[in-house]
């Protein structure tokens, strides 16, 4: 039985109720290229100043990768210095789930994809306003969109 989950759509400005995608690791390897599969199913993360994103200005929405759920709109990136896209804010809370990270012996808030849990980066409490928080997101893990090119 397929389960529905509540994300928001940034084109149809509204929230529909869509299946819940969940693969299995051996599924998601030969979907994924390697280096995609490792840092979204794996949850590693690319190394700084290395990913696509990273000193990329287009204007547009940044979608999972593995799904397709918009996930940050090109208005809230921001340069934070870090080598890694950030953004102070998400296209919908809906589209993401936080969970608590231990790894790296200090407690970090994970950014996961709602739709199909896919590792994104974390959230910190030092961006800018209006939010304060940095969405500290690995380019791997998205697909740019102009915002041209939405439909």
């Amino acid at each position: 039985m397929e389960k529905k989950i509540p994300i928001f759509s940034a084109v149809k400005n509204k929230i529909e109720m869509v299946e819940k995608i969940e693969l299995s690791n051996a599924e998601w390897r030969k979907i994924l290229d390697p280096k995609t599969f490792h840092v979204a199913r794996l949850g590693s993360t690319e190394p700084p100043y290395t990913g696509r994103y990273h000193d990329f200005h287009d204007d547009g929405i940044y979608k999972c990768i593995c799904c397709g759920t918009d996930l940050f709109d090109s208005k809230t990136k921001f340069d934070s210095g870090t080598g890694w896209p950030s953004f102070y804010d998400v296209i919908s809370e809906h589209n993401i789930k936080l969970r608590k990270d231990r790894g790296l012996g200090t407690l970090r808030c994970e950014v996961l994809c709602a739709r199909c849990d896919a590792h994104l980066g974390h959230v910190f409490d030092d961006g800018p306003l209006p939010t304060k928080k940095r969405y500290c997101i690995n380019s791997a893990v998205l697909k740019f969109i102009p915002r041209n090119k939405i439909c």
